[in-house]
C-alpha cells in the first residue's frame, strides 16, 4: 500500500503535545538529579585528590624512615666490624678460651650481667 499524505497523519507526527504538569515536574527532577550528581562528582574528585595527597605525604615519610634505617644499618655494620676485629685480636690472648670451661653453675654464680665493660663509642657517655 502506498504511503498517503493526509494532513491529519502529518500533523500528528510533527507537533508535540503541549507541556503538561507531569512533564515540567519530570524536567525539574532531571535538573535536580543532575545538580545532585554534579555535586556528588565534585565531592568524589575532592576526596580522591585528598587521598592522593595523603598517600604522597605518607610515601615521603616512609622514604625518610627508609633512609634513616639505611644509615643505622651502615653504622651498625661498621660497629660490628669494629667488635669483630676486637674479638679477633683478643681471642689468641684470652685465658678463658684456652682453659677448660667451668661447670655451668659456677659460670652463672660468678657472672654479673650489669658490669659496664662495653667499649663502643656508642655506649660511652
Amino acid at each position: 500500500m502506498p504511503h498517503s499524505s493526509d494532513s491529519s497523519d502529518s500533523s500528528s507526527f510533527s507537533q508535540s503535545p503541549p507541556p503538561s504538569k507531569q512533564d515540567s515536574s519530570d524536567d525539574m527532577r532531571k535538573v535536580q538529579r543532575r545538580e545532585k550528581n554534579r555535586i556528588a562528582a565534585q565531592k568524589s574528585r575532592l576526596r580522591q585528590t585528598q587521598k592522593a595527597d595523603t598517600l604522597h605525604l605518607e610515601s615521603e615519610d616512609l622514604e625518610r624512615q627508609n633512609a634513616a634505617l639505611r644509615r643505622e644499618i651502615k653504622q651498625l655494620t661498621e660497629e660490628m666490624k669494629h667488635f669483630t676485629s676486637m674479638l679477633s685480636s683478643h681471642e689468641p690472648l684470652c685465658s678463658i678460651l684456652t682453659s677448660p670451661p667451668p661447670p655451668p653453675e659456677v659460670i652463672y654464680a660468678t657472672h654479673s650481667f650489669h658490669q659496664p665493660h662495653i667499649s663502643s663509642p656508642r655506649f660511652q657517655h
